[in-house]
């Protein structure tokens, strides 16, 4: 089906992206701790911000395209990442794994702070944390991303 191979192509392309996000988070950590100046901790914020909204666009694209179904309501950010870790019976495997969708978990709820606070209020040791667990997070998104663009690719 066209439609799921372009999908496919949208979750690859996407998925490669992430990579400049994770290199930027990184990167203005490491100013903010060198520097002692407060105005890299921003960045490091908005990129941790950055990384799960691409993410949650990515599933928002499969939950229209193959789900026919977006979570609407107050918890529907919650309710999407619930969706993506599970299986639609004849429909789709699992997008993500169970232990790809805690670790996403973390970066979603820190993404509602950051929307719902002043940067200045948010704390540098836990965006710390968050950067350091990035990398082991995006590689297993990455990886169930990319395991299930080959499932819309092998689809007849």
């Amino acid at each position: 089906m066209r439609e799921y191979v372009a999908l496919a192509s949208r979750i690859q392309e996407a998925t490669a992206e992430l990579e400049t996000l994770i290199e930027r988070t990184e990167r203005q950590r490491d100013k903010a701790v060198h520097t002692s100046d407060d105005d890299y901790w921003d960045g490091v914020a908005l990129n941790l911000h950055g990384f799960y909204t691409a993410v949650e666009q990515i599933f928002e694209d499969i939950a229209r395209t193959i789900d026919q179904n977006v979570p609407e309501g107050s918890q529907w950010h919650r309710d999407l990442l619930l969706q993506m870790s599970a299986e639609l019976k004849d429909i789709r495997p699992a997008v993500i794994g169970r232990e790809t969708r805690h670790c996403l978990d973390q970066y979603r709820g820190f993404r509602h702070v950051v929307r719902n606070v002043y940067t200045f209020t948010l704390f540098p040791k836990r965006m710390t944390e968050l950067v350091e667990k990035l990398p082991d997070c995006h590689t297993a998104v990455a990886a169930d991303l990319i395991e299930f663009a080959r499932f819309l690719n092998s689809v007849d």
